[in-house]
């Protein structure tokens, strides 16, 4: 099976066993995402078009974007609007350019009404065209006019000039006022060529006919991110985060999962595994409490990074194998009368095989259950023990809480004799092979060495 396949296996067991948590959470972005919604108002967008006439480069079109958005032609449009509250940082993070197709730049204005968003975007798009205007005429002076017709009055007040000198020259017909009026007449001429070839000749001039393409629609939605948006990538955000943290639970995960791994930590041998029938339900620890209902409430109280309970064979292939430990058990220990089955108090699957297990050895020998909390184990004192054996269900512990059992043993002067490993798997009906009879007299038995009344 390859990576990819374990990951996507991985990821439906998490959607299968903790879709009750996943659900919760998704409620929880949810409603994250509508208060973030609900603490900032909802903006709107207009766009204006400026269309640049001519040859462009491209390098030239990204000088004239960021001159539509800088600090000059931001901050006249925010002096011409006279917006109170909104200061000049503010106002240029609300605008923004970009280049279109056909030498078009889109000049777009972000504002908390779709009338303030229209009046920003045409004003900028004005104040952008008049900047550009006076760039190309050389003057960045607001106070002086720009581009082609600062030229032309130029030349109006010039050829008034040569008017007027005209008219003051001599009346007369002699040959000196005659002169000087055909002089002026070809000064006039030659200076109304020479600005005809000027403008001709100068490709700055033709690019500095911005024009605005008409005002900017009125926006009729809200801009991104709109209410819906938050409210569902909210939603996402918290159930993706809730997956990796699945994942990156698992990864980090320290239970040891092999049976000679346990044995190493409790420093023991392994004296077999044994399977315990029952659906999921039924391994559920007894914990009790507002925390426990909880995690009861929203499924966390059964891990989800097991594998699905393999099948199991009928109850006699089942019995064989507690035989089998009990066995084993009597060959490392031939003269042990009484033993001690340390269970972890969370561990359903290890305390109902223990019962089994003290059933099955029926009193050779005699074992006496008995639950530990796995934080802070404490083990009884020795009495007529002749030794602890612990059963764990698999891959439920870590190193350090096996090594924590085996010192809390030592401590009470028991010697770990053994381990047993329980397996939760899917029993199938057998009919006749259940002994229900059995079943009854181990748990009376059990309940008697609980409260050491058969020694």
């Amino acid at each position: 099976m390859s990576d990819d396949t374990i990951r996507l296996v991985t990821v439906g067991r998490i959607l299968r066993r903790r879709r009750r948590l996943l659900a919760v959470l998704v409620v929880v972005g949810a409603l994250v995402g509508y208060g973030v919604s609900v603490l900032f108002p909802p903006r709107y967008t207009a766009s204006a078009s400026v269309l640049l006439p001519g040859q462009w480069e491209e390098r030239e079109l990204v000088t004239q974007v960021e001159i539509a958005t800088s600090s000059s032609v931001v901050d006249r449009a925010g002096e011409a609007l006279g917006w109170s509250g909104v200061g000049d940082s503010e106002l240029r993070e609300r605008v923004s350019a970009e280049t279109a197709d056909g030498n078009v730049i889109k000049i777009s204005g972000t504002a908390e009404s779709p009338e303030r968003a229209q009046r920003l975007s045409d004003e900028v798009a004005e104040q952008f065209v008049t900047f550009a205007a006076r760039i190309a005429s050389g003057s960045t002076d607001p106070d002086e006019a720009a581009g082609p017709e600062a030229l032309r009055e130029q030349v109006k007040r010039t050829n008034q000039r040569i008017t007027d000198l005209a008219n003051a020259a001599d009346p007369g017909q002699t040959v000196e006022s005659v002169q000087t009026r055909t002089e002026l007449e070809k000064l006039r001429t030659s200076l109304q060529e020479a600005m005809q070839k000027l403008e001709e000749a100068d490709p700055a001039n033709n690019r500095a006919g911005l024009v605005v393409m008409g005002p900017a629609p009125r926006p009729t939605g809200e801009a991104p991110p709109t209410r819906p948006q938050l409210v569902g990538g909210g939603a996402l955000l918290f159930f993706v985060l809730a997956v990796v943290g699945h994942l990156a639970a698992a990864r980090v995960n320290r239970r040891l999962r092999s049976e000679p791994e346990v044995a190493a930590a409790l420093r023991s041998a392994l004296l077999g595994t044994v399977d315990v029938p029952g659906d999921r339900r039924a391994h559920r620890p007894k914990a009790r409490g507002g925390r426990a209902r909880l995690r009861r409430l929203l499924g966390t109280d059964v891990r989800w990074d097991l594998p699905a309970p393999r099948s199991s064979g009928d109850e006699a292939g089942r019995r064989i194998r507690y035989r089998r430990v009990c066995a084993r058990l009597r060959e490392r220990l031939p003269a042990a009368r009484r033993l001690l089955v340390v269970v972890p108090d969370d561990d359903e699957v290890a305390r109902r095989a223990a019962e089994r297990l003290a059933a099955e050895a029926e009193g050779e020998p005699l074992l006496r259950v008995v639950e530990v909390s796995v934080s802070r184990p404490m083990v009884p004192d020795r009495d007529t023990e002749s030794g602890v054996l612990v059963v764990l269900g698999a891959g439920s512990r870590t190193a350090e809480e096996l090594t924590g059992i085996a010192e809390a043993c030592a401590d009470g002067g028991h010697e770990v004799v053994g381990v047993v490993v329980a397996d939760a798997v899917r029993a199938r009906p057998t009919g006749s092979s259940d002994r229900p009879g059995e079943t009854a007299a181990a748990a009376a038995l059990v309940h008697e060495n609980a409260t050491g009344g058969a020694a």
